[in-house]
């Protein structure tokens, strides 16, 4: 059951109109909040911005940074993002009914792992409540902070657009699993 989740879960750029209840959201938070965290630290919070004006600025904010890493990113990186089609507009910041801001506790022992591990329980739950999202690590996350007020013992760690998906682009594969026993 777990695993079918897993399996099925991808990266969702676009949404349909169609705001989720928060009600979905709030029990997605709730499977989140279960996640372990070093020394039950328990250091992670979670902005909702549902405010237009907000997401807005949100976005502009990060296409500017992305605009310029963009112009300047050279070599093997500038290739993959090229056959890739990426590029620095991120549409889906205004598109996605909610955007999801993910903090730690900048004083909290195994702040960033804790909070990471509490984001993989965050997007099996979405994916489980029909929600889409992709993990996204804008290039200025300070600017961001002061848009929406960071209170100074707060890192910021990602922004989780999540609505109902209307992306049709199907999961890339995924290779075999890679372990050793004991050494490599």
């Amino acid at each position: 059951m777990l695993y079918d989740l897993a399996k099925q879960r991808k990266t969702v750029r676009k949404f349909r109109e169609e705001k989720p209840s928060i009600e979905k959201l709030m029990y997605c938070l709730k499977v989140a909040n279960e996640a372990p965290s070093g020394m039950n630290a328990q250091p992670w919070r979670f902005l909702v911005v549902e405010d237009e004006e907000t997401k807005r600025q949100i976005r502009e904010t990060c296409e500017k940074a992305e605009k310029d890493f963009y112009e300047n990113v050279r070599g093997k990186l500038k290739e993959w993002l090229n056959e890739n089609s990426f590029n620095w507009k991120k549409p889906f910041l205004e598109e996605a009914p909610y955007l999801l801001l993910v903090f730690s506790k900048k004083d909290a022992p195994y702040s960033r792992e804790s909070v990471w591990l509490a984001i993989g329980y965050l997007l099996l739950a979405l994916e489980e409540q029909g929600l889409g999202t992709v993990p996204y690590t804008p290039p200025n996350p300070d600017e961001l902070t002061k848009i929406v007020n960071t209170p100074s013992d707060l890192r910021f760690e990602v922004i989780l657009p999540v609505g109902y998906p209307d992306d049709p682009k199907p999961k890339y594969p995924r290779e075999e699993v890679k372990v050793s026993f004991n050494h490599f």
